[in-house]
């Protein structure tokens, strides 16, 4: 399947690595504002076609669908271009600003017959699988605690004035939205949509969440996520049960799980080893879910999405935290 890629960053370049290691997804052509830089990116990444015109790399015959790697208030108008050119989505995550976008833009896929999913990287891994499997183990979960805490290395440059998109609420920007998504997708996915939440944020100058603290309250345990962009964090992530804590060295992406027994404090190590590039999961399963039409897959990646979604809306209007798209 031949894709073209939106946004020039690491991160695209990182997805066409993946893309390749996968072999199952063609990157076919490059889009820019900027031709120049559309033109040095697709040569750097031996990309044959570039465009700086969405209308026309949307219409493109040759290309069947886009990977989605703009500043996040731009995710909606760009996929809302393909989408209705019969492009299959599969965009960055956090897909879209609030739950309204994602409803319209589901919406149009289905009307023009495609797929949307959102490049969730985490959660599509082996490693994810097997934590899953081992949840049992642990017996009745009692409390968990998941985070992503990543010293930004914008946030220098933003304490001197310059304010970069992820710390934009121009952009939809803050940790929460940027590295809070991925312990949220986790706990959504392990143990379903929560009762209630709580979010207490340190709120930057230009009005967007530099770190915080979710409460995410489910009937017999809470879940606490922790996200930062202006700190760092050098502890793993716990799911604490009656039987055992399973003990995760990071949540994206994941690499190592060890099961502690309670009562003999043994330790087994139940993870895989994986790729290290982690998006050629979500690549291989966008690609088989598409091909394969497999609609169940793909009404469950829906509801994992709008719930992470609207969690962090949620959390984010509890402390008037609000994007530019949203006032």
């Amino acid at each position: 399947m031949k894709f073209a890629t939106i946004g020039t960053s690491w991160i695209t370049e990182a997805f066409i690595t993946a893309a390749r290691e996968a072999n199952v997804f063609e990157p076919a052509a490059v889009f820019s504002r900027s031709e120049e830089k559309a033109k040095e990116f697709a040569a750097r990444n031996g990309i044959a076609l570039y465009f700086d015109d969405l209308e026309k790399i949307a219409q493109h015959e040759e290309i069947e669908a886009v990977y989605i790697a703009s500043p996040n208030s731009m995710h909606f108008k760009h996929a809302k271009i393909f989408l209705e050119n019969g492009k299959h989505v599969i965009c960055e995550k956090p897909m879209f600003s609030n739950v309204k976008e994602l409803d319209e833009a589901f919406k149009i896929a289905e009307q023009n017959g495609v797929f949307l999913m959102e490049a969730i990287r985490n959660v599509h891994s082996p490693n994810f699988k097997i934590l899953q499997d081992n949840l049992e183990k642990i017996g009745k979960i009692r409390s968990a605690l998941l985070h992503y805490l990543q010293y930004s290395s914008r946030y220098d440059a933003f304490l001197h004035g310059e304010v970069a998109n992820i710390f934009s609420p121009k952009f939809s920007g803050g940790a929460l939205v940027d590295l809070g998504v991925y312990p949220i997708s986790v706990a959504v996915a392990l143990f379903g949509e929560p009762k209630e939440i709580h979010y207490t944020p340190v709120v930057l100058s230009s009005g967007v969440d530099g770190s915080g603290t979710l409460i995410m309250q489910y009937d017999e345990f809470v879940c606490t996520v922790l996200c930062s962009k202006i700190s760092q964090s050098y502890i793993p992530s716990e799911i604490h049960g009656e039987k055992g804590t399973l003990v995760v060295d990071h949540v994206a992406p994941i690499n190592s799980i060890q099961f502690v027994e309670n009562k003999t404090r043994q330790t087994v190590e139940v993870a895989e080893e994986q790729s290290k590039n982690d998006m050629k999961y979500e690549i291989e399963e966008f690609v088989r879910m598409v091909k394969e039409k497999d609609y169940k897959a793909y009404e469950e990646y829906k509801k994992w999405s709008r719930a992470v979604l609207m969690i962090t809306e949620k959390a984010r209007r509890q402390n008037g935290i609000l994007f530019d798209v949203e006032k």
